[in-house]
C-alpha cells in the first residue's frame, strides 16, 4: 500500500515558481510510472509531467503546454517527487495530483492547489 501526499502549492504571480512535492509512505523504487497531473473544474485531469520506468532506464514526458518550464524528479532516499515549476501562467492554475503506479496499481494523492494570478 502507497499513500502519497502533495505539498508546495499556493499562490503566485504570472512569471513566478513553485515547487510542489509529492511523499510517499511506501517505497516506490519499483514504480511502472509516476506523475504530476492538474485538474480544473469542469474539465479531465490532464498530465503535466511523467516518468515511465523502462529496460534501459526512465522515459520522461511532459505536456506540450509545460515543456521547458516544467521539470519532474525524486529523490529516490527520501520517497518523494517533485515538479518545479518556473514562469508559471494564469493557465496553469489547478489542483496538482501527483500519481504511482506500482504492480497495475495506481495511487493517487488528494492534491494541491496551485494559483497563478496577479
Amino acid at each position: 500500500q502507497v499513500q502519497l501526499v502533495e505539498s508546495g502549492g499556493g499562490l503566485v504571480q504570472p512569471g513566478g515558481s513553485l515547487r510542489l512535492s509529492c511523499a510517499a509512505s511506501g517505497r516506490i523504487l519499483r514504480f511502472q510510472s509516476l506523475g504530476w497531473y492538474r485538474q480544473v473544474p469542469g474539465k479531465e485531469r490532464e498530465m503535466v509531467a511523467s516518468v515511465t520506468s523502462i529496460i534501459s532506464g526512465a522515459y520522461t514526458n511532459y505536456a506540450d503546454s509545460v515543456k521547458g518550464r516544467f521539470t519532474i524528479s525524486r529523490d529516490d532516499a527520501k520517497n518523494t517527487v517533485y515538479l518545479q515549476m518556473n514562469s508559471l501562467k494564469p493557465e496553469d492554475t489547478a489542483i496538482y495530483y501527483c500519481k504511482v503506479a506500482i504492480l497495475n496499481t495506481d495511487y493517487w494523492g488528494r492534491g494541491t492547489q496551485v494559483t497563478v494570478s496577479s
